[in-house]
């Protein structure tokens, strides 16, 4: 990637006020200039860009690699009088000159709206300085095309000589979108043809990377989307195979209350036959629908209702046998002698407590023989 210095110098005359291309001349450049700035620090964190303008002859920016600065700034030009080409280019070399890193090329973008009125001459004076200084420059030349095409050619060529190709001139005619024009264009895309655009956003190859530029992420992203088609793949035939055994009666109806809760009655007559016959079957939950697994559900919540209503039968026979056990504790009149004994304030040897017990004995006596006989 190129190590550059670049000044944007955009043409802010009241010609920028045409409509020509959309929405206006002035407007139009604020587009290009930023696809310019994001394909010059995209294509090397290091280049610089800055911003002036060539009506009112003004520096905006100063050379940064900080997109935002210039975008910022360019917002807030607006039309301004009438456009000086000669001594814009003078000062934008300037500005190239004081720039921090000396080791950078150095190149001006103008953009070129108006009608040229400075001498032929001077331009190509221009021209070889610029050569001398091995500054290069792209020209956009757009809205007046036809009456400024002849001179700039000639700029251009002066500065090139016979065998440069670093300074380009483009030629744009009236359309709706100036930077759609640029994208292809020698001065977005660099002078090896890999622009910061192009390379960096990755458009037209796959996953959005430009294998030339980075193979390992691009062969990193192609592995990893096998991975995930693969894992799809697999995932979608575990969920097709099941989807085969479900009934062929089931339809749209399906949905519906009444076709619910007479698949629910069916499965519970399945499951109280399997019951009877004394064989108990396990459903495959994968094989089932979301409403055939609720009503599985409810049996199984019923049938261990069932279950647990056993056992407490069990244990109520059993409390009936104790409680048949202590009837006949009672019955005793020796047990019952025994436990009067150990109250306290109750005597035994009362005459009350005497007919009670005797009572209890002949009731005893009357039932054994009852039995024996």
């Amino acid at each position: 990637m190129v190590l550059e210095s670049t000044i944007i110098c955009i043409d802010n005359s009241q010609y920028m006020r045409n409509g020509d291309f959309n929405p206006t001349r002035l407007q139009a450049q604020q587009d290009a200039v930023n696809l310019i700035t994001n394909s010059k620090t995209r294509s090397n964190p290091e280049s610089n860009v800055a911003l002036m303008t060539l009506s009112d002859l003004s520096v905006q920016v100063t050379l940064t690699n900080d997109a935002g600065k210039i975008l910022a700034k360019l917002h807030q030009v607006a039309p301004h009088e009438n456009m000086k080409f000669i001594s814009g280019m003078k000062i934008a070399h300037l500005c190239l000159k004081h720039r921090q890193g000396k080791n950078h090329k150095t190149r001006i973008v103008a953009f070129v709206g108006s009608p040229l009125e400075d001498d032929e001459k001077e331009m190509i004076k221009l021209a070889k300085k610029l050569k001398k200084e091995k500054v290069n420059i792209d020209i956009v030349n757009f809205g007046e095309d036809e009456f400024n095409a002849d001179i700039l050619n000639k700029f251009v060529s002066t500065i090139n000589g016979k065998e440069g190709t670093g300074s380009h001139l483009v030629t744009i005619p009236p359309g709706p979108h100036l930077s759609d024009a640029l994208v292809s264009s020698p001065i977005v895309q660099g002078e090896d043809g890999n622009g910061g655009v192009g390379g960096s956003s990755g458009a037209g190859f796959e996953f959005g990377v430009n294998p030339d530029d980075d193979p390992e992420l691009a062969l990193a992203l192609r592995v990893s989307m096998e991975e995930q088609r693969a894992r799809q793949q697999t995932e979608g035939g575990e969920v097709e195979a099941p989807a085969g055994g479900v009934a062929p009666g089931v339809g749209e109806d399906e949905s519906s209350e009444e076709a619910l809760l007479q698949r629910a009655l069916a499965m519970s007559m399945e499951t109280e036959e399997a019951t009877a016959g004394g064989v108990s079957k396990e459903r495959d939950l994968s094989t089932m629908t979301e409403e055939e697994q609720i009503a599985y559900a409810m049996q199984m919540s019923m049938a261990d209702t069932e279950s647990s209503e056993e056992p407490s039968k069990s244990e109520s026979m059993d409390v009936d046998e104790k409680e048949q056990d202590y009837s006949e504790a009672m019955n005793d009149p020796a047990f019952l002698q025994s436990v009067l004994q150990n109250l306290p304030g109750v005597d035994p040897q009362s005459d009350a407590v005497r007919n009670a017990m005797g009572a209890m004995k002949d009731e005893k006596d009357e039932k054994d023989k009852k039995e024996k006989k």
